[in-house]
C-alpha cells in the first residue's frame, strides 16, 4: 500500500478453496432501530456505564452488520419470480388432488424438478456478498441525527443539534498536521460511515505482522466517534497519536510533521489493521506489451485483490499505467500499479489542478544514471517513461509537491493553483475505456500556511448535513460564507496553500424540479469473487469481459471453486476469446 506501490509480484499460488459465509443483499430490506422503544432497548444492553456516543455506535454498528449480513432469501425469492411462475404454488386441496391423480412417485418428481429450478435461478443471488456500504450511510445518517436531538434535549442546549461534525482536535504539541489530516478524513463521509455504522472489528487482522492487531484501527475509530458523537467542543486524540507512534515511530514527540506523509501512513495502517486477506499468496505479474490494455488491467487487479482488501482498497485505490519504451529496439514493457493518492508536481507553467496533471503524465527521458534495462537488448539503454491514469478510486486523493529540495536545501512552492469545487471532470486524462465516469466534487483541502521552518497546518471540510464549509484550525472551528478560500463565489477557487484535496466521484444525482437535492458516491466493496464490482468491469461494462484476454488461470481466481455455474462461465468465455 501507499503512493504508486506495486503489487509484490511473485509465483502464482495453488487456488485457494474459501468457504462462503456472511452473506447479504444489497436491496434487501431493513429496519434501522431508531425508534423510542429500540433505544430504550439499547440502553438497558448497553449498561449504564457507557457514554452516550459509545451507546449510540453500539447500536448503528450491530444494525448496520446486521444488515451488511442478512439473509438474501427474500431477495433470492424475489428474483426467481420466473421460476414461481413456471411452477406456481398450489393450494393444499389442490395438492392432495394431485398426489391422488397423478400418484406419489410422479409428484414427488415434480417437487425435486421445481427445487432444481429454484436453486438454478436463485444460486448466483443467494451467495453474493454485500456490494456496496448504502445502508450503512443510511443508518449512520438517521443514527447521527437522533443522537444529536437527544443530546440537546437531554442537555438543553439546542445548540449541541449542530456539534457532530464540527467538533476542533486540541493541539497536543506542534500536532496542527495531525489535526488537519484526521478532520480531513473525518469528512470522508464513507469512511466514516465505516467506523460508525459497520462492526470493523469483525474485519480486523490481528495476524498480519505489517498492521497493529487492530490498535490503530480502534484509536481512529475513536477518534470519529468522539468528532461526531461527542459532547464537546474540541477532542484532545492522546491515545490515537500513541498508537499512531507505536506503528511509525517517525512521528515521536512533539515536532512538526507533514500532513501528506502522516496521510500516507495512517491509511497504510488503517488498511493492514482491516485487510480481510488472512494469508497472501505469492503472485507473479508478467510483463505486458501493450497490446491489451484494458485485459492486462484487470488480471493486475485480480492479483492485487489476493493480497489487498479493506475499506482502504474499496474507498482510495485506483490504478496507474506505466509504459516504458526502449529507445534502441522499441521493446515496450507496461504495468499496472495501484496507488492510494496521487502526488503531482508544479511547474513553472502549471496554474491549475489539470495543469499538474498533465506534468505528471508527460512523457520523460531516461538516461545516463537512470537508463532502463532493457530484457530484449538486455542492456542498459536510453528509454521513455509516461504514466497515465487508468483506473480513478471513488476517493480521490490530491497531494501538491509544494516542497522541494535544490541541494540540501529544502523550499516550498508558494504558487497559486486554481482547483475545481465542483464536477472536476477527468475523463480526457483517464486512458481505460471502463468504468465510471470520472466526474468529482471536492469535499476537503489540507492548507500549509507559512514557510519550512515556520508554518501551520488547517483544514478545509463541507459538512455532510449542511453542506457548508468549516475551517478547522486545531480546537477552533468556524464558518467560511465562501468555499475554498474567502475571495471565491465561484465553482473554482485558487490557493497558495492547498496542500492537499480531497474529491469524491459523483454517480448517482436526486433531483427536484431541475435542482440537485444530493449527490451519491457509490463505495463497491471489492474482492476476488465479485469481478463485477471491479471498477473496470461495473455491471453496465461487465459485457465487455468476453472481449478481453484474460488467461483461464487469471479468471478462474474471479471464482471460488465450488461454484460451478461461476467455473462454466469461466470456460465459455475463454473458448469464446480462443476462437
Amino acid at each position: 500500500m501507499g503512493n504508486c506501490r506495486s503489487s509484490e509480484y511473485t509465483e502464482r499460488s495453488h487456488r485457494r478453496r474459501r468457504r462462503r459465509g456472511g452473506g447479504a443483499t444489497t436491496n434487501a430490506t431493513y429496519n434501522t432501530g431508531y425508534n423510542d422503544a429500540a433505544n430504550a432497548n439499547e440502553r438497558k444492553w448497553s449498561g449504564r456505564h457507557h457514554l452516550p456516543h459509545q451507546r449510540a455506535v453500539q447500536s448503528m454498528a450491530r444494525v448496520g452488520s446486521r444488515v451488511f449480513r442478512q439473509s438474501t432469501m427474500e431477495h433470492d425469492w424475489h428474483a426467481s419470480g420466473v421460476a414461481r411462475q413456471q411452477h406456481p404454488q398450489q393450494h393444499p386441496n389442490q395438492h392432495h388432488q394431485q398426489q391422488t391423480q397423478r400418484g406419489q412417485y410422479e409428484h414427488d418428481q415434480q417437487q425435486q424438478q421445481r427445487q432444481r429450478v429454484v436453486v438454478k435461478n436463485t444460486k448466483p443471488l443467494k451467495e453474493h456478498k454485500a456490494s456496496t456500504y448504502e445502508h450503512v450511510h443510511e443508518i449512520v445518517n438517521l443514527g447521527i441525527d437522533h443522537h444529536r436531538h437527544e443530546r440537546a434535549h437531554r442537555n438543553n442546549d439546542t445548540a449541541q443539534q449542530t456539534l457532530s461534525g464540527k467538533v476542533g482536535l486540541a493541539n497536543l504539541g506542534n500536532t496542527c498536521f495531525l489535526s488537519s489530516s484526521l478532520q480531513c478524513l473525518s469528512h470522508t463521509i464513507p469512511l466514516t460511515d465505516y467506523f460508525l455504522g459497520y462492526d470493523f472489528r469483525s474485519e480486523i487482522n490481528a495476524e498480519n505482522v505489517l498492521g497493529t492487531s487492530g490498535k490503530l484501527a480502534n484509536s481512529y475509530a475513536e477518534v470519529v466517534k468522539n468528532l461526531w458523537l461527542g459532547g464537546e467542543r474540541s477532542f484532545g486524540a492522546v491515545e490515537f497519536k500513541r498508537d499512531l507512534e507505536r506503528f511509525a515511530p517517525q512521528f515521536l514527540g512533539y515536532e512538526q510533521h507533514d500532513s501528506q506523509e502522516l496521510l500516507a501512513y495512517l491509511l497504510d495502517g488503517i488498511h493492514e489493521d482491516l485487510n480481510r486477506i488472512k494469508k497472501r499468496p505469492y503472485i507473479t505479474d508478467p510483463d505486458c506489451d501493450g497490446t491489451n490494455d484494458e485485459g492486462d488491467a484487470i488480471t493486475a487487479w485480480s492479483h492485487y485483490l489476493q493480497r489487498n482488501q479493506s475499506i482502504i482498497v474499496d474507498l482510495f485505490q485506483g490504478q496507474l499505467r506505466n509504459t516504458l519504451t526502449c529507445a534502441h529496439c522499441s521493446h515496450v514493457n507496461v504495468r499496472f500499479d495501484p496507488f492510494m493518492y496521487l502526488s503531482l508536481p508544479i511547474g513553472d507553467h502549471c496554474h491549475s489542478l489539470d495543469d499538474c496533471l498533465e506534468l505528471f503524465c508527460m512523457e520523460e527521458v531516461l538516461e545516463g544514471d537512470e537508463a532502463w534495462y532493457c530484457p530484449k537488448c538486455q542492456d542498459h539503454v536510453p528509454a521513455t517513461k509516461k504514466i497515465d491514469l487508468f483506473m480513478l478510486p471513488p476517493i480521490l486523493i490530491i497531494h501538491l509537491k509544494r516542497f522541494k529540495f535544490v541541494g540540501t536545501r529544502k523550499s516550498k512552492i508558494d504558487k497559486p493553483i486554481n482547483y475545481t469545487l465542483q464536477d472536476w471532470n477527468l475523463s480526457s486524462l483517464k486512458k481505460s475505456t471502463g468504468g465510471i465516469y470520472p466526474l468529482y466534487d471536492l469535499y476537503a483541502v489540507s492548507h500549509h500556511m507559512g514557510n519550512v521552518g515556520f508554518g501551520h497546518y488547517v483544514a478545509h471540510a463541507k459538512h455532510r448535513f449542511d453542506g457548508e464549509w468549516y475551517k478547522f484550525n486545531d480546537s477552533n472551528v468556524t464558518h467560511i460564507p465562501n468555499p475554498g478560500s474567502a475571495s471565491s463565489t465561484t465553482s473554482s477557487s485558487s490557493s497558495s496553500s492547498a496542500y492537499c484535496l480531497f474529491y469524491n466521484r459523483v454517480e448517482q444525482f436526486q433531483q427536484r424540479n431541475g435542482q440537485v437535492l444530493e449527490k451519491k458516491t457509490v463505495i463497491r466493496r471489492q474482492s476476488v469473487g465479485r469481478p463485477e464490482l471491479w471498477p473496470h468491469l461495473q455491471r453496465n461494462r461487465a459485457s465487455l469481459w468476453k472481449s478481453m484476454r484474460v488467461p483461464a488461470q487469471d479468471m478462474d481466481q474471479s471464482w471460488d471453486d465450488d461454484d460451478e455455474e461461476g467455473e462454466e462461465m469461466q470456460l465459455e468465455n475463454y473458448d469464446e476469446k480462443k476462437e
